[in-house]
């Protein structure tokens, strides 16, 4: 007896249901509520949160406008992308970060039925130069020094805080979630939670002499405060990754440092740079970065020629093969 031919059936991306020609008929607005609702139910870390309430926030105000379902067109986002890089002049770092969050969203909208077309689809990051990753030169990083005022309590935190930054390379998000009981001065670590990671695994991360030093006489001077959040607001209120952000941008105008930008990452940038310049090696700092793999650490250790011919200098295989 011959068997049944097998029908093959060819899956749509999306699946087809008695439900699928009722789109559900919600504002843009009303949609992206759902969105975070669904987003906060899968326990997405609040940084990342955070993150799509922001990139939304410059999305709405770009429209102007709530927008019903057939109001939400490629046209839309192709016009936003256009105005950010065009009127903005924001870095296509920056637009890819706002478009990846956009595009996270209406994905959602489509699979829940709140909109027709995979619009997602066809807005997509825009192309970056190869280097886009900048660091500061040690004369910048002086620079930037010389222009903080210590003898202010925002300004010895401010200092403290990007020494923090340079000397354990973590993230703007993992230090202002850091508390107190966080750091092991004695040991010279500090212990970053998991929730408040990007990969959402714990890690610690070394300090240097200078850095514990200055840690030591910080968190001497904020007892007072009572608080368990390491990094304070003069008014002892844990300080947000935005104010320091608008901190440094000042600090960056201040020291005159105009061709680059002065951000926490930049910081993150820096720290791995120097600490491959002054002779560590790659592993220890895929470690330190929280990096799973070890291309992303070679995004962050891009030198310049000069770098290089430096770098040569000391370790040039002719070294002990002739005299000095």
């Amino acid at each position: 007896m011959n068997k049944p031919t097998l029908r093959k059936f060819k899956r749509s991306k999306k699946q087809v249901t008695s439900t699928t020609n009722s789109l559900i008929e919600l504002t843009l607005n009303e949609m992206f509520n759902n969105f975070i609702a669904t987003k906060r139910a899968e326990a997405l870390a609040p940084r990342t949160i955070s993150d799509h309430l922001n990139n939304f926030k410059y999305f709405k105000e770009f429209i102007g406008k709530d927008l019903n379902r057939n109001e939400i067109s490629l046209e839309v986002f192709r016009n936003f992308i256009s105005y950010m890089l065009h009127e903005k002049n924001l870095s296509p770092v920056t637009v890819n970060v706002r478009i990846r969050t956009l595009r996270a969203f209406i994905r959602f909208c489509y699979l829940e039925n709140y909109i027709d077309d995979p619009i997602h689809e066809n807005f997509k990051p825009v192309k970056t130069p190869q280097d886009t990753i900048e660091s500061l030169t040690i004369n910048e990083l002086k620079q930037l020094f010389s222009v903080i005022d210590e003898e202010m309590y925002t300004g010895f935190r401010d200092k403290v805080i990007i020494l923090v930054l340079l000397d354990t390379m973590v993230r703007i998000s993992e230090l202002v979630a850091m508390k107190r009981s966080n750091v092991d001065l004695s040991s010279g670590f500090i212990k970053l939670e998991a929730m408040d990671t990007k990969t959402r695994r714990s890690r610690i991360v070394p300090l240097s002499s200078k850095t514990i030093k200055l840690l030591t006489d910080y968190i001497e001077e904020t007892n007072d405060f009572g608080s368990d959040d390491l990094f304070l607001t003069y008014d002892g209120r844990n300080i947000s990754a935005s104010t320091f952000r608008e901190r440094l941008t000042y600090y960056g105008e201040l020291a005159g440092i105009k061709n680059k930008r002065v951000s926490p990452h930049t910081f993150r940038h820096t720290g791995a740079l120097l600490y491959i310049m002054n002779g560590g090696d790659p592993f220890s700092l895929q470690k330190i970065l929280g990096h799973g793999h070890m291309n992303m650490v070679r995004k962050y250790i891009q030198m310049t020629n000069m770098d290089v011919r430096r770098q040569h200098n000391n370790f040039t295989p002719l070294n002990g093969l002739f005299k000095k």
